[in-house]
């Protein structure tokens, strides 16, 4: 199923979640149990994040430098696959640009098309963290848009190469990302609404946003969307903080504000454990009021723990 058409069909705001792939060497297993406590929940759907390898550079003989691969995660499509088939739920993989190029794309899609995985959430993806800026790969592609375009030439059955045999239509559902406090790289809000909307004009149909803890930052970002001419579903991304040490990382790292009033608390705890009961309690309190706005779903940014999660669902769902 379309999953704009269970947004459409929905009569109530659904719940949704994203979960990492584990490292190598990990099962499947630590997923299942991740997914199983919040089964009850219904979710709509499930997301399954892609994180590019991650590397570091040894220097070797006469000042040369070998490339190493230090941390990899397991393939994105096979655990999408192993989920669906388990739980009979709806299950959007993310599609990235870095670490691709079009060729290994275009499979990975072939492969997601032949095990009827039909929606996607399609992103640039992270810099790595031994690079100033994004660097794409060799017949990569450097944006989001460009790979939104790749994904709906194969909708209309158009591959790389042309006279591949059996190019049958795909026909993906494309969901990109949105940033209602801006992406990390944009120069201004304004130049970032600009961007999204090339992204939505090509033919993506809804929008998951970056994390916030302010909800009036998500409201206005909804309302600026619809000024620009974007009226795609644009669904709330929600992350609950758990450890003190968040208050610099997440600012950092995503590119957010933490409310100050929220800063504030997280600094009168004494243990992480204290911090994740008031996260608990600052998550409810945005999911109720996202719920009485009527948002299309709540999606939570799991970052492979649902304890944390599950206590929040079982006061809004």
């Amino acid at each position: 199923m379309k999953v704009t058409d269970c947004f459409k069909q929905a009569d109530k705001t659904l719940f949704t979640f994203e979960l990492l792939p584990p490292l190598k060497g990990d099962n499947i297993e630590s997923i299942y149990n991740i997914i199983e406590p919040l089964l009850e929940f219904n979710p709509a759907y499930i997301n399954v994040t892609y994180h590019r390898e991650e590397v570091v550079y040894k220097t070797r003989e006469a000042g040369l430098l070998e490339k190493k691969i230090v941390r990899k995660r397991p393939g994105t499509v096979g655990i999408t696959a192993a989920i669906k088939f388990k739980y009979k739920i709806e299950v959007i993989p993310h599609i990235i640009c870095g670490g691709f190029n079009r060729e290994e794309t275009e499979n990975a899609l072939i492969d997601l098309h032949f095990l009827g995985i039909h929606n996607l959430l399609v992103l640039r993806g992270d810099t790595m963290k031994s690079e100033r800026y994004f660097i794409p790969e060799p017949d990569g592609h450097k944006y989001a848009l460009d790979l939104v375009k790749q994904v709906l030439e194969m909708n209309h059955g158009k591959y790389i190469d042309e006279e591949i045999e059996n190019n049958a239509p795909t026909n993906f559902t494309v969901g990109v990302a949105g940033y209602p406090e801006k992406h990390i790289e944009s120069p201004n809000l304004e130049s970032d609404l600009f961007y999204l909307k090339q992204k939505v004009d090509a033919g993506a149909e809804y929008i998951v946003t970056q994390m916030f803890f302010d909800n009036s930052r998500y409201f206005r970002f909804v309302r600026q969307c619809r000024e620009a001419g974007i009226h795609v579903p644009i669904i709330p991304g929600l992350k609950l903080i758990t450890t003190k040490k968040q208050l610099s990382i997440l600012p950092q790292t995503f590119n957010i504000d933490l409310p100050n009033e929220l800063a504030k608390e997280v600094s009168k705890c004494n243990t992480n454990s204290e911090v994740q009961q008031l996260g608990v309690e600052w998550a409810t309190a945005q999911a109720k009021e996202l719920i009485d706005h009527g948002v299309p779903a709540l999606h939570f940014f799991t970052m492979g723990k649902s304890d944390n999660v599950r206590k929040v669902c079982e006061s809004v769902f």
